[in-house]
């Protein structure tokens, strides 16, 4: 059993007919665009203050995710900076009785004012 079967993931979403590239798989901008909310979601465990994504390090697809197929993001908090929060995600599928890495990424999240300049994290309570 891996790492990701022991935890519950960030979010899990069905992808649909209208989510498909010309090859009938999943757009992988739809994949992108779920990464960033699972780190987002991620990043609320630790504050409720606005945040932006910064920084997006190399995906790499390894495999393609097919219409109607259950795709879970499991989200691991990295690094906690003064105003910075990095995550790591994890994409995965259950085909059949085995689990697909599909992608992962690691990005960084910065806590922003109103006026959107960078400022301290304020750690949620426990």
């Amino acid at each position: 059993m891996t790492e990701s079967n022991m935890r519950d993931p960030a979010i899990r979403v069905v992808l649909l007919p209208r989510d498909t590239n010309r090859h009938g798989t999943i757009f992988g901008g739809i994949i992108l665009s779920y990464i960033d909310l699972a780190g987002a979601t991620e990043v609320a465990k630790t504050t409720r203050q606005r945040i932006v994504t910064v920084a997006l390090k190399e995906v790499i697809f390894k495999a393609p995710v097919m219409v109607g197929e259950p795709v879970s993001f499991y989200t691991k908090t990295t690094k906690v900076g003064t105003s910075s929060v990095s995550v790591h995600v994890d994409v995965e599928v259950m085909r059949g009785h085995e689990v697909i890495k599909v992608t992962e990424a690691d990005m960084t999240f910065v806590v922003v004012d109103e006026h959107g300049q960078a400022t301290p994290i304020i750690h949620n309570l426990p």
